[in-house]
């Protein structure tokens, strides 16, 4: 009974699945910003755990289950969920930055290794060799991963840059790279996902929830920037912070004025068109926007001397600390719910 139920998770294991890990470790950066180090550190302790399970799990569905992964690869609607591997071990990376510089390294390295495969792999295999046409009209929030990502190891190799003695010019090239990839790419995403919705039908179902993700995307592009002008003097940094800086402004601004926008999208889903509230694992790319946006606040505020933004994020964070908590008590119910059934 226990390894058949096993068995059903790893062959169910959603590409999204490390937007757990991805939620509550940007949250425990938050909690450490604000000196709750003893609660952040709980929060870390969740979101390693989970990467390491995940990992395992994840690692056991493409040896045994490789037909239903690759499904899910050659699914765009699906597919770009698998960038929250990259995303997660790049967020765990900037939490251990301060608490092991080796650890940081290592995720930092593995989150390199797995964004540039997937970055070539999902979008060719998901989108542009598929036979149907046209993808467009399989484009919604969960593109808007891929920068995220990309996004991550922009703030991971920036955020190591202080914390080396050695190899702080390529750790720059790397941070500043991959932030500028990460501009372009969301403001590509931006352009798919509303042609999508400009030019094809939609119902209240297909606004999930991981088109919080757009803002997400756009707030973790604020995280990156704000490190990258706190990074020592390099060539391609002095180069670049001026721009960097005060795009981080505007993707700020971008990010808030989506937050009303995707409210009101949710209040149009489950009370006007009466769409249930159940728990699914998307629930945590509404979960990691929240949280991304107070970090980025926090972070945007003391990088550029912005103090109202500062406070902002401070106080938005408690925000993302209670989605986190309704998400997770769900998620636990849901458990629940579905251990009774099996019984």
């Amino acid at each position: 009974m226990v390894k058949s139920r096993v068995g059903e998770v790893v062959a169910g294991l959603p590409p999204g699945a490390f937007a757990f890990v991805m939620a509550t470790g940007i949250l425990s950066v938050g909690l450490s910003q604000q000196g709750l180090g003893a609660v952040s550190q709980v929060f870390l302790a969740l979101a390693v755990a989970a990467w390491l399970i995940l990992v395992v799990l994840t690692a056991g569905r493409l040896l045994r289950y490789r037909d239903r992964a690759v499904a899910d690869l050659r699914d765009p609607r699906r597919a770009f969920g698998f960038f929250t591997l990259v995303a997660g071990t790049n967020v765990l990376a900037v939490r251990l930055a301060s608490d092991s510089r080796f650890a940081a390294m290592l995720l930092l390295g593995f989150g390199v290794v797995a964004g540039l495969v997937l970055a070539y792999t999902v979008p060719w295999t998901a989108v542009l060799s598929r036979t149907e046409r046209p993808v467009l009209t399989e484009a919604n929030g969960t593109w808007f991963i891929w920068v995220v990502a990309i996004q991550s190891v922009a703030a991971a190799a920036a955020g190591l840059e202080p914390l080396v003695e050695t190899g702080r010019n390529g750790l720059s090239v790397v941070a500043v790279a991959a932030w500028s990839v990460g501009v372009m790419l969301y403001l590509a995403c931006v352009m798919f996902v509303s042609l999508r919705l400009l030019l094809y039908p939609l119902r209240p179902r297909d606004l999930d929830p991981p088109y919080w993700v757009a803002m997400g995307a756009a707030a973790i592009t604020v995280v990156a920037g704000a490190k990258i002008v706190e990074m020592a003097s390099t060539p391609m940094v002095d180069a670049t912070a001026g721009l960097v800086s005060g795009l981080a402004v505007v993707f700020w601004a971008w990010a808030t004025w989506l937050i009303p926008v995707l409210i009101a999208v949710e209040v149009w889903r489950h009370v006007v068109h009466h769409i249930p509230v159940r728990y699914e694992t998307t629930w945590w790319s509404v979960v990691f926007p929240l949280s991304m946006y107070a970090v980025a606040g926090m972070y945007l505020g003391l990088a550029s001397s912005l103090p109202i933004v500062e406070r902002i994020g401070a106080g938005w964070l408690w925000v993302a600390v209670l989605a986190w908590c309704f998400a997770a008590a769900m998620m636990v119910r849901s458990w629940i719910g579905r251990g009774n059934r099996a019984d």
